[in-house]
């Protein structure tokens, strides 16, 4: 077994492994496409900070390595910075410059002076590769080592719960959820997980026959081995399969794709329907978290994963399954964290540029300066809350009382 020691340098170094190959596919995506478009590109950094290695190519870029393993970012020239955001009181003397220096026409070499379809295509692209990054992902593992399915069939049902007050049946198959049909009971959990408060409908089959029932979830307090306390959708179901009713599939290029995109499709459809049952105050924000939880959850993968077979070989199979399945996972978080419409993410500079499309004009450079200082701040704010979050499910407070008692 390994220390607490161990844990969190586990913890530490997954973590930022997995979140800089994220960042770099993410950033690698808008550098192709602006590329493709013939975007002047003065540096592709990995990581932050003072650089521990650098290359500059013939074309002026700077391929630089950065010693903060935090990410990266591409800096198109005529930046502010590298968050891209356009320094705007010196894009009128940069287009004099470089008018001056090479002729007229070269300003169209640079980023912002390129048509807003070409600017939305160079932005969208980064959250697009994650996307492309977690269909590659899952595919891939979809074919290499397949997936087990393990039917939804009722092993206990708990006196007094949702689930026995609906009528369930130790031995049913549930065979759909809300119209929904189910191959995995995984699929069952997860949507009574994200419907606290609402009537869920389930077609069971009973004796060979379908039975209709509707049962409630009620939120409930856990303390998750990977997630820490959460608070979650539960009816009171135990769900267990013999080893006979599971299947395991292994899947050829063209399904593994298809599936791979369902896999993101429900990550995506799941995160849509917590952010609007929070919106609408049906669900807490108390499942926010922000790097301490995601390193924390890598950490206790990874570890778990080293552990579960000491054997060289297959300790390094599971690790690398875990790592990249984790990978997927979080390359869908962020892609749909940037696509927010929220001014210096992604879908901030899609949401002007929408503006630009349709009144011909860009938005004005108070407004921008405006917004992005106001989504800085959202950021940040979000930021301290998923810490807090964190700080709360990991019972860092509880374990520093302790240091001074």
């Amino acid at each position: 077994m390994l220390g607490v020691l161990g844990q969190v340098l586990i913890s530490i170094a997954s973590f930022l492994l997995v979140l800089t190959f994220i960042v770099t596919i993410h950033e690698l995506g808008h550098f192709l496409v602006a590329r493709a478009f013939g975007v002047k590109v003065d540096r592709f950094a990995v990581g932050f900070g003072k650089a521990v290695a650098s290359h500059t190519d013939r074309h002026g870029i700077e391929w630089r390595l950065g010693w903060l393993p935090l990410g990266g970012y591409v800096k198109f020239s005529g930046d502010l910075d590298a968050s891209s955001v356009p320094d705007r009181a010196g894009l009128d003397e940069l287009r004099r410059r470089v008018v001056a220096e090479r002729g007229p026409g070269a300003e169209r070499d640079y980023f912002h002076f390129k048509p807003v379809w070409q600017r939305a295509l160079i932005v969208a692209a980064g959250p697009i590769a994650n996307f492309i990054l977690a269909i590659t992902i899952f595919a891939v593992v979809f074919m290499a080592v397949g997936v087990s399915l393990r039917p939804a069939r009722v092993a206990q049902v708990q006196e007094g719960s949702p689930a026995a007050a609906a009528g369930f049946q130790v031995g049913d198959l549930i065979t759909e959820v809300n119209g929904k049909a189910i191959k995995d009971g995984s699929a069952v959990t997860r949507t009574v997980m994200l419907s606290t408060g609402d009537p869920v409908r389930f077609t069971v089959e009973r004796a060979g026959r379908p039975v209709e029932l509707v049962a409630t979830p009620e939120r409930r307090e856990e303390n998750d081995p990977i997630a820490g306390r959460v608070k979650v959708g539960r009816i009171g179901l135990g769900l267990g399969s013999s080893a006979g009713d599971v299947r395991h599939v292994r899947y050829g290029p063209v399904d593994a794709v298809v599936e791979g995109a369902r896999q993101t499709a429900d990550v995506i459809g799941s995160t849509l329907t917590y952010l609007g049952r929070l919106a609408t105050g049906r669900e807490s924000g108390d499942q926010f978290s922000g790097p301490l939880g995601m390193a924390k959850a890598t950490g206790s993968l990874t570890t778990a994963a080293v552990e579960a077979n000491p054997a060289p070989g297959a300790m390094a199979i599971n690790l690398i399954l875990t790592l990249t399945t984790l990978a997927a996972i979080l390359s869908i978080g962020i892609g749909f964290l940037n696509l927010l419409p929220i001014p210096v993410l992604d879908g901030g500079h899609l949401l002007f540029y929408g503006y630009e499309a349709v009144a011909k004009q860009p938005v004005s450079a108070r407004f921008q300066e405006m917004g992005y200082r106001a989504g800085l701040a959202l950021l940040a704010g979000f930021m301290l809350f998923a810490t807090w979050n964190d700080l709360q499910k990991l019972n860092i407070f509880q374990f520093l009382g302790g240091l001074v008692s």
